[in-house]
């Protein structure tokens, strides 16, 4: 009879699946205030062949925070999938102390020099006993004016401490000298 029929079944293949994006290195990254951070990267897999990973975000390293990297990877169908990396930079060097441990100032005048240390965040100082003080820039003073005939020295320890609390301590010693004038004011 010659009777014929005829079906038809379209198939459509598709990609649904987004890229495997794969860290180089740990998720979690430590680098030091001023130090230096390398980049490691990520790569992608995707069943439809290699695809590129974009990066973005940034890491100043000279400022202590936590710090986002992403990455991002699409293949031709459009699918995205990222992956991100955490960077920390931290502080946790102490400040150096770049002045004497030895000061000398004359009876009867507060007065007695300044304490400095570096680092590269603000510092704070402080200086332990009662007859010492000193100021958030580091001038040291005394509280009263000392008598060369009552003491002639001074012991304290100044501590430097960091925006990180990173702290270093210096014992420094106030040595103090005669006025001479003074002393024949007093005949």
């Amino acid at each position: 009879s010659g009777n014929s029929g005829a079906a038809t079944r379209t198939v459509n293949v598709v990609d649904t699946t987004a890229p495997i994006v794969t860290l180089n290195g740990d998720a979690t990254v430590t680098v030091e205030l001023g130090g230096t951070y390398t980049e490691l990267g990520a790569t992608a897999t995707d069943a439809s062949g290699n695809v590129a990973v974009v990066t973005t975000g940034t890491v100043d390293t000279s400022t202590v925070g936590t710090y986002t990297i992403t990455y991002s990877a699409t293949d031709a169908a459009g699918n995205t999938s990222t992956a991100t990396r955490t960077v920390n930079v931290v502080d946790t060097t102490a400040p150096v102390f770049t002045s004497s441990a030895s000061f000398s100032a004359q009876e009867n005048q507060t007065s007695i020099g300044t304490v400095t240390a570096t680092d590269l965040q603000a510092i704070t100082f402080t200086i332990s006993g009662s007859d010492i003080v000193i100021s958030s820039s580091g001038v040291l003073s005394f509280v009263e004016a000392p008598d060369f005939e009552t003491q002639t020295s001074f012991l304290a320890t100044v501590t430097a401490t960091d925006a990180s609390s990173n702290s270093s301590t210096q014992d420094i010693t106030v040595t103090v000298t005669n006025d001479e004038s003074d002393d024949e004011d007093d005949d």
